[in-house]
This record gives C-alpha cells, structure tokens and sequence, in this order.
C-alpha cells in the first residue's frame, strides 16, 4: 500500500472514532499515566540543637517512627506521609518565623508543635492566624488564654492544666506527719516555669501552707547557690521549684553544696525525666519527688508502648539521643495516633472537620486511651508522681530498674511509699 493511501486511511479512522473517545473520555473510562499522587504534609519546629536539643531529637525519632509505620501501611488517605521540620534552636525568638514559613512557604497540610511550652507558645498566634488545627506536646496551660478551639494538648494535666500540673506534690506532703506548714517556691521566670508556679501558689494556699519565700530567676542563671542559700535562709518545710533542664540540674548540685534540710523537695523539675540528667546526677537525685508522663511501671504499660520504645532504643545509640526514650517519645508518638486516626475517620485534611472529630471522640494511643475537653486538655489527669531512691552511682543500668524512681501518684499505678522527710532519704 502506497504511503498516501495509508494516511488518508489512518485520518478517516481517527475522525470516525473520535466522537467515541470523547465519549469515553467524558465517562472517565480511558487510561490515566500513573502519577503518584503528592504526600501529606505535616510541618513543625523543633529543638535539634541549644538547651532542649536533649530532649527535642527523642521526640522527632519518634515522629519519624511512626511516620514509617504508616508509610509502610499505605500511608494516610492513600497518599504517603510526609515530614517537614526545622530547627528552633531551643530559640522562642525562632519559632514565629519558622511557622510562617512552613504554613505559607511550604504550603504543608497539617501542624503540630514543637516540645516545650516556651517553644509552643509564640507558634499558637501563627496557627490561629491561618485557622490551622494545633497538637502540642508537653506545653503547660500554653491555650489558657487563647481559648483556640482547634488546640489539643498531649499532656497528661486535665481540664486544669495550672493546678493539676503541680497538684500530686502538695497532696503528698499534706498527708504526712508531721503536717508541712511552710513552703519556698522557686521558679524560672520563663512561659512553663511561670505557668507552673501560678498553679503551684493556688495550691499551696488551698493546702493551708504559708509561703516563706517566692523567687523566680532569669533563665541565663549559671550560680543557683544565692537562690538556694536565700531558701534556706527563710527555714520551710517544702521545697517546691518548676524549672527547666539546664537549671534544674545547678538547682539540685547548689541544694547539695549548701545542705539543704527540709521535709520534702521536688516539684516540676523538667529534665529529671532524661537519662541524660539522671546519669549526671546520680546519687543527688536521692528522695527527690518530681512528676513524670510515664515510666516503665507494670501498670503503665499500654498496649503498643513496649514495642515503640524498643524499637526506638534500638536506633537511639546511632541518632545520638537518649537511650531509654521514656520521656517524650511515646507521647510524640501518640500525638501522631490522634492525628492519624481524625484524618482516617474523616477522610479529610479539612482542619475544622479534623478539630471537631477530636473534640467529639476518644483514641486509642501507646500512652493510653485519651479524650480531649472543650479546651483541648486532657478530660482527666494523670500526672505520674514519683520519688528517686538507692541511686548509689551514675552507670545507665540502674536507671532501668523501677525500683530506683517508685509511682507514688496516682494511686492505681502506685508501686511504694514515699520517704519522708526528705534528709533522710538518701542511702
């Protein structure tokens, strides 16, 4: 066949079977070229490097966990998940700018926060701003004033973030004999540590004791031995300090170079719950009492969390990160849950939709079932109060002994009985 003919035959086709691929176009019944479709984008700051790098790197080698976990599974809504992070630089100063870049640079789906309340609280004005949905992690009282109703907190404080935050200490101390009657609250004078000492002031108050001293300190502090010297100076029975790693441990070093004695010391003492600081610590760690989210006690163990931490201790030497994982990873992780499981049971990104299926239901987690009230805490808290004991060096294996740091709060977790006072309790 002549090369002419077999064009004209080949256009008298195309034209005849034109209106019928229109047709089937129109159905949506031709072949589509396979395109992947785009991953779900989920965006946040993060401390990977000053103060609260310690902690800030355990909570994201859990994020990046269960991101493989759900990847492995499909992903989310078909579509793979996606993590995009930076660094704060444990800055406040850094997190406004870092927000604003994710949500109208980067264009992600979903936010959640960083760790830290002073980290948390300059990004909720940047997602209130763009309507967005709001996780924090382990941020105090941080929508107190905001009353954002697409905030949720993924901490264990309750409807009353301020006082049950501080709550389990003063309930301990009052119920010992001979009963406290005095009490010295020491504070960073930072977003957390003011948040906590508020609460805790309320409570001591509500416990009949009378404040002998009240200090805050600025967070550049590098000698605690003045603050230390001054509490002692004003003779209370209780000790209560909020404070954040770096100065919780100069706190404790400073108590033990002046010999302080009192009836009972501890408090809100962020940094106690890393192996790092309980390493270097070690023995001056003894009768402290301090509130924890969760340890390895045999009544704390929900489903799925054994495994996430073994998982997570397993690649924890190479990251570089604490080695046991028992502070903020299984709540980083289940912050994901929550997330995961609004975003399959909607079948939608839609941030309204998202926030009002969390408001109306439960979810299963690796720290627990949780509900969320109208603020976004907790329905009910379950701080973790506990009390170090028979430290008697700074070697790690102790550390995983449950026998060293005993649940005294809640009651049903309750693994030993506190020692009281607290100068007789070192070994």
């Amino acid at each position: 066949m002549r090369p002419t003919v077999a064009r004209r035959i080949i256009t008298c086709v195309s034209r005849a079977l034109l209106p019928v691929l229109l047709l089937a176009a129109a159905l949506g019944v031709l072949p589509r070229p396979a395109i992947a479709a785009d991953p779900i984008t989920i965006g946040f700051a993060e401390a990977l490097t000053g103060s609260l790098a310690v902690v800030g790197k355990t909570g994201l080698l859990a994020e990046q966990i269960w991101a493989e976990d759900i990847n492995a599974k499909g992903g989310l809504l078909g579509r793979q998940v996606k993590l995009i992070y930076y660094d704060n630089q444990s800055n406040p100063a850094n997190v406004p700018g870092i927000y604003t870049k994710l949500l109208d640079v980067d264009h992600v789906d979903l936010v959640v926060s960083p760790y830290a309340t002073n980290m948390t609280a300059p990004a909720m004005p940047v997602a209130m701003a763009h309507d967005k949905l709001f996780i924090s992690v382990f941020c105090l009282a941080v929508n107190h004033e905001f009353h954002y109703q697409r905030s949720f907190a993924m901490l264990p404080t309750g409807p009353d973030p301020m006082h049950a935050f501080s709550q389990g200490y003063f309930d301990l101390a009052i119920s010992e004999s001979p009963k406290p009657r005095t009490i010295a609250i020491v504070a960073a004078d930072a977003e957390f540590s003011r948040n906590a000492s508020s609460g805790a002031r309320d409570n001591a108050r509500a416990a009949g004791l009378r404040i002998v001293y009240d200090g805050t300190y600025p967070p550049t502090t590098a000698d605690y031995t003045p603050i230390v010297r001054a509490v002692r100076a004003s003779n209370p029975d209780l000790v209560y300090v909020a404070s954040y790693p770096a100065d919780t441990a100069g706190i404790l070093r400073a108590v033990h170079e002046v010999g302080l004695t009192v009836r009972l010391f501890g408090g809100n003492l962020v940094g106690l719950q890393t192996t790092a600081l309980k390493t270097q610590l070690g023995p001056l760690l003894n009768g402290v009492v301090v509130n924890e989210n969760w340890v390895p006690s045999p009544a704390l163990r929900f489903p799925g969390v054994m495994d996430l931490l073994a998982r997570y201790q397993a690649r924890a030497p190479a990251e570089g990160v604490d080695p046991l994982g028992w502070f903020l990873p299984p709540f980083a992780y289940a912050r994901l849950q929550v997330l995961q499981q609004a975003v399959t049971a909607t079948g939608s990104l839609d941030d309204a939709r998202l926030a009002d299926y969390i408001h109306a239901n439960s979810f299963k987690t690796v720290v627990g079932d949780i509900a969320f009230g109208n603020e976004g805490e907790w329905t009910a808290p379950r701080i973790i109060w506990t009390q170090f004991r028979g430290i008697t060096g700074h070697d790690l294996a102790q550390f995983k002994d449950p026998a060293t740091e005993i649940v005294l709060l809640p009651a049903a977790y309750k693994s030993g009985d506190l020692i009281y006072p607290y100068e007789s309790a070192a070994p």
